[in-house]
Formats: C-alpha cells, sequence, structure tokens
C-alpha cells in the first residue's frame, strides 16, 4: 500500500485549493479501461523503445498524461534528464529491470525536444539511487532528475502519468 499512498501525495500536492475548487466549474472524470490500456500496449512496436501518450486530459490550469512505455532488454538503454517540470509516476506492468534516479550524467551526447520538452541524453549516470523495480511497483521521478535503466531482466513495460503543471503535454 505504500506505492498508493505515494502516488496519492503526488496527486494531492498537484491539486489547487478547495477555493479556487469552488469557483471553477466541475471537469469531467476520464475513464481509461484496461481493455484500452493492453490493446494500446499491444499495438506498441516490439523492436524499439517507445514512450507514447494514451491519453492527455485538461484537468483546469494543467494537464494530466498517461503514456504506454515498451522498453526492450535488445534497445540501447539511454540515461535522460528532461529540462521540465514535469514529474514522472511509472507503473510497472510486465518485466523487471534496475532504474537509477539522480546522480549526473556521463558525458551528455545531445540534446532533443520531445513529450516534456527539451532533454538530455547520456550513455549513462554516475551516482544516483539504483532500484530494482518489478511488476507492481511505482517509483515517483521529479522533473530535472536523471534517470536510467542500468539494466534489464527482459522487455519491460510499464505505464507513465505525467502531471505538467506547464500544460505543454498534446495527444499526438
Amino acid at each position: 500500500m505504500t506505492n498508493i499512498f505515494r502516488i496519492l501525495a503526488v496527486v494531492s500536492s498537484l491539486t489547487i485549493s478547495a477555493a479556487a475548487r469552488a469557483q471553477a466549474p466541475q471537469l469531467p472524470a476520464t475513464d481509461v479501461p484496461a481493455a484500452d490500456i493492453q490493446k494500446f500496449l499491444d499495438g506498441l512496436p516490439p523492436s524499439a523503445v517507445s514512450d507514447l501518450p494514451i491519453r492527455v486530459v485538461d484537468v483546469g490550469g494543467y494537464k494530466v498524461g498517461l503514456y504506454g512505455v515498451l522498453r526492450p532488454k535488445s534497445t540501447k538503454q539511454e540515461a535522460i534528464l528532461h529540462r521540465t517540470k514535469v514529474t514522472e509516476v511509472y507503473y510497472m506492468l510486465d518485466g523487471a529491470g534496475t532504474l537509477v534516479t539522480g546522480g549526473t550524467l556521463v558525458a551528455p551526447t545531445r540534446e532533443t525536444t520531445g513529450l516534456t520538452g527539451v532533454s538530455v541524453r547520456a550513455d549513462r549516470i554516475d551516482g544516483g539511487v539504483s532500484r530494482r523495480m518489478t511488476k507492481g511497483d511505482v517509483v515517483i521521478i521529479p522533473g530535472g532528475t536523471p534517470h536510467w535503466w542500468s539494466q534489464l531482466d527482459g522487455d519491460i513495460r510499464y505505464l507513465i502519468v505525467r502531471p505538467d503543471p506547464e500544460a505543454k503535454q498534446t495527444l499526438k
């Protein structure tokens, strides 16, 4: 249950005050059925890293995105740092591996622009915290925190929830 409490803490920290909610019109809830998630994940290409939006919802002043990710073991796992305020909440669905967060990117090689703005990539991270991630595990990665899958046991699939206070995410 600890992981559930972590998720709730992130979500509650992003909500607007009770007074502001009382003045703003209510927004509808968005359902994402398990069957839709499974169909989306099954449609991802099996030989490339995929990180694609399932749903991006405007929740009144900011957006929240739900993304499906497939990381084949056979592909290069780059370390990355997103230059953004967008937090990423990973929920492991299948597979296992070692995720490193924090530390320093070693010899950053390039910047790219993507889902969360500008990102810096490298082959690895020095320092940081390593953790074993398996099915059902959750990790919360604040924006601007380097992260890297340093080792995969096999292919992994996970969901990412991205609360976006800058409201830049779009459904492509």
